[in-house]
């Protein structure tokens, strides 16, 4: 039997959409827990780097930066052992972080 899906001609809030699809709910609360990472993170960053920077998907134990520009990345990477150690002082787990540099269009 075909499961009938009712389509809404109306606009939801994205709380609403949250409460009725589960996916979306941890697609919103793993977005918002990378953002406060990044946040975290942020005392410990060259302010140059600020707006190199985006918070990315969380993995498992792994959190992922995406970087705009491979200079921003080789200095990150010289920065990478003091961030997770500040995360996980903040009782985050998180065993590394992998950067992504962004394709320059």
């Amino acid at each position: 039997m075909a499961v009938m899906h009712t389509r809404r001609h109306h606009p939801i809030s994205l709380e609403q959409a949250s409460r009725e699809a589960p996916e979306l709910l941890h697609l919103l609360r793993q977005t918002r827990e990378s953002e406060q990472r990044l946040q975290a993170v942020r005392p410990l960053l060259p302010v140059p780097l600020y707006a190199q920077l985006q918070a990315g998907p969380i993995e498992g134990l792994t959190w992922c930066l995406l970087v705009k520009n491979a200079a921003a990345a080789a200095k990150l990477r010289h920065l990478q052992p003091a961030l997770v150690a500040h995360l996980r002082s903040m009782g985050w787990q998180v065993d590394s972080i992998r950067l992504r540099v962004l394709a320059q269009s």
